[in-house]
């Protein structure tokens, strides 16, 4: 829709089952934790995927939601044909400071319901990750409040210090 103008090229908004939604304005701790947690990923990961931050994913042609991360299998064309797919989706990641409810229960169930495999909430304010794996039947059977370690199920050998994301 802002390819042929009726949305302002620079509106903040994702396609949520069929709805356009407004997002936030993204603060500078929002936008900091994003950029470290995808430096950090970036190194982790190396050439085995690729992390796309703050990008559109397709999950249907009625929900394309911007997840802060998204970690995907590469791709020769860096995914210029379509954005990623459920699928391609190796872990997605929200951070959360004034989204929290909104992600909890809106857009983490539409992830489970598309069948991506790990989603992450960061949560700010509480100073941990939520992580969601395993869907099942729309649901993830697997949900856990982690504070202190976080690996993710798709890259072996990958470990985050939850701590060092809000340390200052």
């Amino acid at each position: 829709m802002g390819e042929v103008g009726i949305l302002r090229p620079d509106a903040r908004v994702e396609l949520i089952e069929g709805e356009i939604i407004d997002m936030a304005p993204i603060g500078s701790r929002h936008s900091g934790t994003v950029e470290q947690l995808a430096h950090l990923l970036r190194r982790a990961c190396g050439e085995r995927a690729m992390v796309r931050t703050q990008q559109p994913v397709s999950l249907d042609d009625h929900s394309e939601p911007e997840p802060d991360i998204v970690v995907v299998t590469p791709r020769a064309d860096f995914y210029k044909r379509h954005h990623p797919r459920a699928p391609d989706i190796i872990l997605l990641i929200e951070v959360s400071e004034a989204s929290l409810a909104y992600d909890r229960e809106v857009k983490v169930p539409l992830y489970a319901r598309h069948s991506v495999r790990e989603a992450w909430i960061v949560d700010l304010a509480q100073r941990r990750i939520e992580l969601y794996a395993n869907p099942h039947a729309g649901v993830y059977a697997r949900v856990e409040t982690v504070g202190a370690q976080i690996s993710a199920g798709g890259l072996p050998g990958l470990t985050l210090d939850v701590a060092s994301l809000f340390d200052a």
